[in-house]
């Protein structure tokens, strides 16, 4: 239960930091937010969905698509 509460306290810390870059939109403030939605991913996939009990090929998988995913992302934001 204490893991959840700390979970859920930094996804709710780490969407306020994204607010804050939001409002200061400069070029690079796009790679900013996409690590912090990359850290709000992992923390969701690893607490919520219990990933950390799962077979390690579904972690390396789901981290290789948000690496994937994040290259895309920076690709077409340019």
């Amino acid at each position: 239960m204490r893991g959840i509460t700390i979970t859920l306290a930094s996804l709710l810390i780490l969407t306020l930091i994204s607010v804050v870059f939001a409002n200061y939109a400069h070029g690079y403030m796009v790679f900013g937010i996409l690590i912090l939605a990359a850290l709000k991913f992992i923390g969701i996939s690893f607490c919520f969905m219990e990933l950390k009990k799962a077979h390690s090929f579904w972690k390396v998988g789901l981290l290789l698509f948000l690496v994937l995913f994040m290259i895309s992302v920076l690709f077409l934001a340019k």
